[in-house]
């Protein structure tokens, strides 16, 4: 269990037996130190279990996902490429369902590949 797990569950202990918010604040700076959760975490942790809340453990958070850069992806960015290499990024991204960047960074670092006059070059430069 890590520290945040442990210092929720301490402050549901001490909501449960009945203290107030400002006397659970002193109970955890004083068993946590320097670890403690600050004054508006623990007034805001303290709350949620006096809204009803039974869980010491973090919800599910929405947002960006952790990573598209997945293997499929990179596979699928060099197979489009292999086949149309005017593709252009943007047509790369509305075709896969991935953000414009996660394509331009697949195409730089994943496959070796740099921009020139605002195109990607797919092969070596030569002196013709």
């Amino acid at each position: 269990m890590d520290s945040g797990n442990e210092q929720r569950v301490a402050i549901k202990f001490c909501f449960k037996a009945g203290l107030s918010a400002t006397e659970t604040l002193v109970l955890v700076q004083k068993a946590y130190g320097n670890e403690a959760l600050n004054r508006s975490n623990v007034y805001r942790v303290y709350s949620r279990f006096r809204d009803g809340r039974q869980l010491v453990q973090d919800g599910e958070r929405g947002g960006r996902l952790k990573s598209t850069r997945t293997e499929v992806n990179i596979a699928a960015v060099r197979d489009l490429v292999k086949n149309d290499r005017r593709i252009s990024s943007r047509m790369i991204a509305q075709t896969l369902n991935v953000p414009k960047t996660v394509v331009l960074r697949i195409l730089k670092e994943k496959l070796g590949k740099r921009k020139l006059c605002s195109r990607f070059i797919l092969h070596p430069l030569t002196p013709e």
